[in-house]
């Protein structure tokens, strides 16, 4: 995103005169926790989908023990003799 040293010092400069050079370490303090806080909300999320994941597998799973019934084979009779 921003390699070029000069690009990062352009940005700091920019920064520093649009907002003074004390509120900049508030707002980069603020960035920073902002950024915390979608990490750990998304990683409640991930938990939450996988949680949600492993319901539906199961109950598929369910649904499908309960639909499939497996018949049971037909007793053999013995061949008829030959005449």
């Amino acid at each position: 995103m921003f390699g070029n040293p000069m690009e990062i010092a352009i940005l700091v400069g920019a920064a520093v005169l649009l907002f003074g050079a004390d509120r900049v370490p508030k707002l980069a303090r603020g960035i920073g926790q902002a950024k915390k806080e979608f990490m750990v909300g998304q990683a409640e999320a991930d938990v939450a989908a996988e949680r949600a994941r492993a319901e539906a597998r199961a109950q598929a799973e369910a649904n499908v023990a309960k639909t499939v019934t497996v018949p049971e084979p037909a007793p053999l009779e013995p061949p008829a003799p030959r005449p």
